[in-house]
């Protein structure tokens, strides 16, 4: 039978989430957690002692003929070599980090341990999308993009409206529907791209530039503004130059004043842990509760779904297109449906 604490370690194998905090380097989140989580396989209880048989020498001797004679009696005592203090547990927690979060960063970080690190990295290369809250600031510019780089520029920022702002995200959003579409290199006049579509599966085949695949604006009180992104194989860097970019766009600058991660492909932030929760046993209910949404995920996409109304109308319009040879109606349904507008 495994020893208590082995069988505590086998339960943490497995993906979970934490929030990591801004001002926090990852490695120190990372290194603090695999420190908690050591502390409590070590805190299992320990295994009952096992027991040998020795024979002792009894304390009295018996006397005949004028001779002494041993006597021995069997007894069940401890076996000294799997005391809990002489064994030693040989036991390494490797605690592996996905997408990674800067110090200037905060919100959902995904992280895997033990043999779940491969589970980690299968996860990535699916190219899933990871939402972001960004903070941005109109009337500046620095070297790094963001309110703790050198300034270099102050510009104004009064003829700024939140027309203009939105009309700035639509623009940058359509350029970069037009790069998915490109690096996914698929045919828009095919079934197969209209079922991916559909589903909202278009990803790049490949290795791509970050790309946004969804960008609207949250908050707008001059000379602070609020954006919502969905993004692939993106930076911070390259967070905080979108809103450069924003700024440029608008005749004026901006920087980035704050990065927040709200989902991380399936981890969304509202089960991601906080500091105070970063335990063995928060852990194992986390690792407990994304092993049950993929279960009842996979049960859901065995049976057969009920299609909504809006994609039954956009099926019916690709249909349509499609027999009637409109393919520009159906280059615009498949996107409409592929970033949700």
């Amino acid at each position: 039978m495994a020893r208590p604490s082995v069988r505590v370690f086998h339960k943490l194998e497995g993906l979970f989430s934490i929030y990591k905090p801004p001002g926090v380097h990852w490695k120190l989140v990372r290194d603090t957690i695999e420190t908690n989580l050591l502390k409590g396989i070590n805190a299992a209880p320990p295994p009952a002692p096992r027991q040998r048989v020795q024979f002792l020498a009894e304390s009295t001797s018996v006397v005949a003929e004028g001779s002494n004679e041993l006597t021995l009696s069997a007894a069940s005592v401890p076996a000294l070599a799997h005391h809990p203090l002489g064994e030693a547990l040989h036991i390494h927690i490797g605690v592996g980090v996905g997408h990674r979060l800067d110090v200037f960063s905060s919100g959902v970080l995904v992280l895997g341990v033990g043999q779940s690190n491969k589970a980690l990295t299968d996860l990535y290369r699916s190219h899933v999308t990871r939402d972001y809250t960004l903070e941005g600031e109109l009337g500046m510019a620095t070297d790094n993009f963001s309110h703790t780089g050198r300034l270099i520029e102050r510009t104004t920022y009064d003829h700024i409206t939140r027309d203009k702002l939105e009309r700035v995200l639509a623009m940058m959003q359509g350029s970069n529907q037009k790069a998915l579409l490109t690096y996914s290199k698929v045919d828009m006049s095919t079934q197969g791209a209209y079922e991916l579509a559909v589903k909202g599966e278009l990803r790049p085949d490949g290795k791509s530039p970050p790309i946004m695949t969804g960008l609207r604006l949250l908050h707008f009180q001059p000379p602070h503004f609020t954006l919502e992104v969905q993004c692939l194989n993106e930076t911070q860097r390259y967070l905080c130059r979108i809103l450069h970019e924003v700024g440029l766009e608008l005749r004026s600058t901006a920087v980035c004043k704050g990065v927040r991660r709200t989902r991380d492909g399936p981890f969304t932030i509202q089960h991601a842990l906080t500091h105070q929760h970063w335990t063995s046993p928060d852990v194992i209910q986390a690792i407990r509760q994304y092993r049950s949404s993929r279960k009842a995920s996979k049960a859901k996409h065995t049976q057969p779904g009920k299609d909504t109304g809006t994609a039954s109308q956009r099926q019916e319009m690709a249909e349509e297109a499609a027999v009637t040879g409109d393919s520009h109606r159906l280059h615009s349904v498949l996107t409409s449906k592929a970033f949700g507008s």
